[in-house]
This record gives C-alpha cells, sequence and structure tokens, in this order.
C-alpha cells in the first residue's frame, strides 16, 4: 500500500469529494468537475466521503435495498418506479420464495445461512423481464446481483478514471444511499481495491472506517498527521421494526419515508471506541505515546453541527428550517464561529441519537477537524467544541443540490509543522469549468426541490424566490383588476 508523505516543502492537500451519487454512466459534467479540480490542485489524496452510488437509482431497480435485511427489489420507492418508467427501465418479475433466506443474505448478518440462501436463489428464485423482447431469458437472483456489480464497477470506473489518470491515491468512506444498489459496503470495500490507487484497507474495523497516517518529509517515519475515514452509518432503527411500518407506508407512501422513518444512523459504538484506540496505536509508533494531529472525514454529520448556527425568528430571509429532533426552529450560519465562504442551504440531516462521537474526538486528543458530506447543499466550516466542523456540498449533477457554479470539491492545505493550522477552500464549477452545466434545467429543478411543507418554506425564506412569486403574484392580480373593470 501507498505510504502517504509530507512533501519536501512540509505541504500535503487533500480533495474531499462528497455524494457524486451516480448511476453506472456517470454524469459527464460530474467527471469534468473532478478532473479540473485535481488539475487545480494537484493533490496528495483524494477522499470520498459517502453516496458515491446513487443506490436508488433504475439502474438497481431489481436489487434496490430500502434497508439492510430486505429482499433486494422488493420495495422500491415510488420515485425510482416513476423515473424507471420515463427511462423506459422495465422491472423483473419474480417469483419470491425463500424471501427470509434472500433478505439474510442481503443483509450478510447471517453467513450461516448465506450458502442456503444462495442455493435457494438459484434454483427457486427466477427472475423474468417483463418486457416481451424475445432475447430475454430467465435470470436467477445471483446473476441479477452479478449484473449490479458490474454496474458499480461502472459507477467506480467513472468517477475514479480522473483520479487514476493522475496518479492520486484515493480512500473511500460510506453514506446512506451506497448499500442500496443491493451491494453492501463489504463488497463494495472489495471492488475499490480493484482499482489503482486505492488505500483502503482489507483489515480494517469495518468498512469505511480506517486511518491514513501521514509521514514527516524527512523520511523518518515519523507520523505527523493522520486522516480518519469514519463509516456513520445509513440509517437508525431495524428491518423487523421497518416490516411493522410497511402496510402504513402502501397506504400513505407520501406520509411515511421507510428509510427515513427512524432518521438517520451514527457511528458504531465500536468506531466511537476505535478513534481513541487509533490515536494510541499511532502515539506508540511514534515512540512518544502522544496522539497526533488528525482530520477525520465522514457521510452523516452529528448533531453538534448546529452549534455552528444561530436561532432566527422564522421569517429571516435564507433561514432554513431544521430537520426531525430540531423541526420548528429556523437557522442561519453564525458568522462569529463560522469562516468566511461559508454556505448553508439547507437542514443539517443528522441522527435523532447523539453517540458522542465529538466527545470522543476532543478526549483521544490530536483531532482538529470533522468534515461530512450528506447535506448537498452545504458548505460551512465553523469553530465549536474545540473542533472544526465542516461540509463539503455535492460534486455530483445527478442529484440534489444547488447551483451549478457552488457544487464543487473541497481543497485543504496542511503543513506539517501545524497541520491544525491548514488552509480550506472551495474549488467549484463556477471557478473551474463556468457558470452554467451542460444540463441547467435539471439543475434548477434539484436547486428548487420541494418535497414537503418545510421545504416549501425554505424556498420562500429565499429572497429571489420569493420577489419572482410576489412580482406573479402581483401581475396576476392586476390582470384580474383589469378583466373586472373592462367588464364594467
Amino acid at each position: 500500500m501507498t505510504n502517504l508523505r509530507f512533501r519536501e516543502d512540509g505541504s500535503f492537500r487533500v480533495l474531499q469529494m462528497a455524494d457524486i451519487q451516480d448511476g453506472p454512466n456517470v454524469l459527464p459534467d460530474t467527471i469534468r468537475l473532478i478532473r479540473e479540480a485535481i488539475r487545480k490542485a494537484d493533490p496528495d489524496l483524494v477522499v470520498f466521503t459517502g453516496d458515491q452510488i446513487r443506490g436508488y437509482d433504475p439502474a438497481y431497480i431489481d436489487t434496490f435495498l430500502r434497508r439492510r435485511g430486505e429482499e433486494p427489489g422488493a420495495r422500491v420507492r415510488a420515485v425510482t418506479e416513476v423515473e424507471a418508467k420515463l427511462r423506459g427501465i422495465k422491472r423483473r418479475a419474480r417469483n419470491r420464495v425463500n424471501n427470509r433466506l434472500l433478505a439474510m443474505k442481503s443483509d450478510g448478518s447471517n453467513p450461516d445461512v448465506q450458502q442456503t440462501a444462495s442455493t435457494a436463489s438459484t434454483t427457486s428464485t427466477l427472475v423474468y423481464s417483463t418486457t416481451s423482447d424475445p432475447q430475454d431469458v430467465p435470470t436467477t437472483l445471483d446473476e441479477l446481483m452479478d449484473e449490479t456489480r458490474d454496474k458499480v464497477r461502472r459507477t467506480f470506473a467513472g468517477f475514479l478514471g480522473p483520479v487514476i489518470e493522475a496518479e492520486v491515491p484515493f480512500a473511500a468512506t460510506y453514506g446512506n444511499h451506497d448499500f442500496q444498489c443491493g451491494i453492501l459496503a463489504d463488497e463494495q470495500d472489495g471492488i475499490y481495491r480493484e482499482f489503482p490507487g486505492c488505500l483502503n484497507p482489507v483489515d480494517s474495523l469495518e468498512p469505511g472506517t480506517f486511518a491514513l497516517p501521514i509521514e514527516a518529509s524527512d523520511g523518518s517515519g515519523r507520523v505527523a498527521m493522520s486522516v480518519m475515514m469514519v463509516n456513520s452509518g445509513d440509517y437508525a432503527g431495524k428491518p423487523e421494526e421497518n416490516d411493522a411500518q410497511y402496510p402504513a407506508y402502501v397506504v400513505n407512501p407520501r406520509g411515511l419515508d421507510l428509510a427515513d422513518s427512524d432518521g438517520y444512523g451514527t457511528p458504531s459504538p465500536e468506531a466511537i471506541d476505535w478513534l481513541g484506540a487509533v490515536q494510541s496505536e499511532l502515539g506508540e509508533r511514534n515512540g512518544d505515546g502522544k496522539p497526533v494531529p488528525a482530520i477525520a472525514f465522514q457521510h452523516i454529520p452529528p448533531q453538534e453541527f448546529y452549534d455552528c448556527l444561530k436561532e432566527v425568528p422564522a421569517w429571516t430571509p435564507n433561514a432554513v428550517e431544521g430537520a426531525r429532533t430540531h423541526a420548528g426552529h429556523c437557522y442561519v450560519l453564525n458568522h462569529e464561529i463560522c469562516r468566511p465562504g461559508s454556505r448553508l442551504g439547507e437542514a443539517i440531516g443528522c441522527a435523532d441519537e447523539n453517540v458522542g462521537e465529538v466527545d470522543a474526538l476532543r478526549e483521544a486528543g490530536g483531532y482538529f477537524a470533522l468534515f461530512c458530506g450528506h447535506d448537498h447543499k452545504n458548505a460551512f466550516v465553523g469553530h465549536a467544541h474545540g473542533i472544526d466542523l465542516g461540509y463539503a456540498p455535492t460534486c455530483g449533477f445527478e442529484c440534489y443540490g444547488p447551483k451549478s457554479r457552488c457544487r464543487g470539491i473541497r481543497l485543504f492545505e496542511f503543513h506539517e509543522s501545524n497541520p491544525a493550522g491548514y488552509v480550506t477552500r472551495m474549488l467549484t464549477w463556477g471557478d473551474l469549468v463556468g457558470r452554467y452545466s451542460s444540463n441547467e434545467v435539471r439543475v434548477w429543478f434539484e436547486d428548487h426541490c420541494v418535497t414537503g411543507a418545510i421545504s416549501m418554506r425554505n424556498e420562500l425564506r429565499r429572497p429571489q424566490v420569493f420577489a419572482v412569486l410576489s412580482g406573479a403574484m402581483s401581475l396576476g392580480f392586476m390582470a384580474v383588476i383589469r378583466s373586472l373593470v373592462k367588464k364594467r
């Protein structure tokens, strides 16, 4: 595996790429943004902080998992069904046999039955295309899973292309959508390692949780800093609880989304303990027992990110309404603790439970920053609880997010004399390429997507949106008055 080391001038550059969230055919705009950012930054390391895969993409409709533990393709989101029809993708009907065994196989939670499940799926679970094309032949669930693995490889090859071309080492952790394609994180880890430059270790605590020590420039082997990758989980709740909720979802799917009904996940207890243990290991390696300066990257932010904001009245322009445990409260950036250039575009999508990760970082010592993705429109860096808490927005163009010019990749510049005094900035599409993407209509809808009352209120707090709606209403009112006057 590649040894990471500070350059002779004492510098080390990292690019954080968040929420690519694309299917097998990664959009050219996304690939172009990645290529231009690498060309501009000349990085020493690229970190992918989860949701590289758009697990709910219609391409994965036959193996989609709302949650780990379900039968692949059994509970597809309504929005995915609609998108599949628009794209001409047809689901395959299946004779569902031994669902319980297949669900265990998709969860990976009971290895003793995996071989049985595989046999059952091969012999009893035939899947037929719903199209009348005579070239279609019966296929098994195992064959469908193999197709999905190939699609995952195509996705990885798409966004990793510019990274591999530039011969930059990379590492990846996981988000709440990666597994939904049907291929779980442990297997995705193996697929990543098929590509040159992958630093995901075989013997990590869990997929997506591992340390990347960066050695001093003098060649002594001393660890001058470490990048910590953390798997922040996907969704809260248990599969059996999901099963109980499913009848309610069928009746009212807009009122209950099984993917989000229990909120987002958190790092495992083992990962929280590891944050301190790995510092002890690195201290022993250096021979002084001291924690090394470290920055952590993960997908889902902890609740402490809300402490970078301040609560304001609901009518405040550009305020965003909090989510779940913070619902009913409106927030803007606290500029007293946030760096210049910070952007807040949506609520912080943290878990309902605080598992003490930030406390663990502080108690372990050495950690000076935690950066996340997940919330595609956020790009702020604040300082709270003695640590920097920050975001990178989406760098993809196949998912919701801000305007094209604001989508981008976060650059970090560290110096081995003081890694905690790092410099960070966004490399945006607007800076690297231009104001508009190749499909501005799609991006406009992704930027102004309204999925409920909260997002509607957030839209109305945007001055430009409010001005346009007010103008339209005024013109409509004037038109009504004129028509009434003419009738007289």
